[in-house]
C-alpha cells in the first residue's frame, strides 16, 4: 500500500500493521522488502517513477527483490562500501552475531533475493536529492540513513523499530540483537541521529512517527543511559 508522507516522500507498506516498509524519495527507492515483496513494490513504482535504488542496508528484508526491480526497471543500486559483499553476493545473513540460528537460515533461504551489481557507492554527507547520507552503523558495518533538513524528515532503516517485531505492537525499540552486528555502535548511531531534532520519522518497521513531541529523542536518551 502506498501513503504519501510528505512532499516526494512515499511509503510503501510491505507487510501488515506496517511490519516491513520500503520508500520512495524524490524519485529514489529505498530499501525493497523481502523476495516476495516484488509486485508491491513494482506497482508502486509504476504510479511514481524512481531512477534510482539504494539500500539502507543489504539484510534480507530490505534487498529481498532489489535485483528484481533493478533489472526490470533498469535502474542502478547504490550502498554504502561495508554493505557491496552482502548486496552483490545475496548472503545477507554474513554479518549477523549468530548466521546460523534457525531465524538466520529462514530469512537466507525465503527472504533474501539474489545478489545485484552495486553501480555506485554512497558515504557520509553524499546527496541523494534533498537527503544527506547519515553513516549509522550497528545494525549492520555500513548502515546509512537520510536526512532532508528542510522539513525534518529522517529515513531511519532498522536503527531502530517502531513496533515490538514479535507483538507487532506499535513502540519504540532498539533493533534485535540477533540481527544487530553492534548494538552498542548502533546506539552510537542513534546518539547521532537524535542530535539532528527529526520532525518526522520513517522506519523500516513499524509506522512513521511524527515527532513533535520529541519522543525519539527521549527514547534515545534512555538507551544511551543503559550502555
Amino acid at each position: 500500500m502506498l501513503h504519501q508522507i510528505a512532499p516526494e516522500v512515499f511509503q510503501i507498506s510491505l507487510m501488515p500493521r506496517n511490519s516491513i516498509n520500503c520508500y520512495i524519495v524524490e524519485g529514489t527507492l529505498v530499501d525493497s522488502g523481502i523476495r516476495t515483496s516484488y509486485a508491491t513494490i513494482k506497482k508502486a513504482i509504476q504510479k511514481i517513477p524512481v531512477y534510482q535504488h539504494i539500500l539502507t542496508h543489504a539484510h534480507a528484508d530490505h534487498q529481498g527483490c532489489s535485483d528484481q526491480i533493478c533489472a526490470e526497471f533498469g535502474i542502478p543500486l547504490l550502498c554504502h562500501p561495508n554493505e557491496i559483499f552482502r548486496t552483490e553476493t545475496g548472503m545477507v545473513t554474513s554479518d549477523y552475531p549468530a548466521p546460523q540460528h534457525w531465524i538466520a537460515k529462514l530469512q537466507q533461504k525465503y527472504w533474501a533475493g539474489q545478489g545485484h551489481k552495486v553501480e555506485r557507492t554512497i558515504a557520509e554527507n553524499d546527496r541523494i536529492g534533498s537527503f544527506q547520507v547519515i553513516e549509522t552503523p550497528g545494525h549492520s558495518p555500513g548502515h546509512i540513513s537520510l536526512f532532508r533538513e528542510r522539513d525534518g524528515i529522517l529515513i531511519i532503516g532498522d536503527v531502530a523499530t517502531n513496533m515490538n517485531l514479535l507483538t507487532t505492537m506499535t513502540g519504540l525499540h532498539l533493533p534485535p540483537s540477533i540481527f544487530t552486528s553492534d548494538q552498542q555502535c548502533n546506539i552510537r548511531s542513534l546518539q547521532k541521529l537524535a542530535e539532528l531534532n527529526p520532525s518526522i520519522i520513517c522506519f523500516g518497521h513499524g509506522s512513521v512517527m511524527r515527532n513533535a513531541d520529541r519522543k525519539f529523542e527521549r527514547f534515545v536518551a534512555k538507551c544511551s543511559a543503559a550502555i
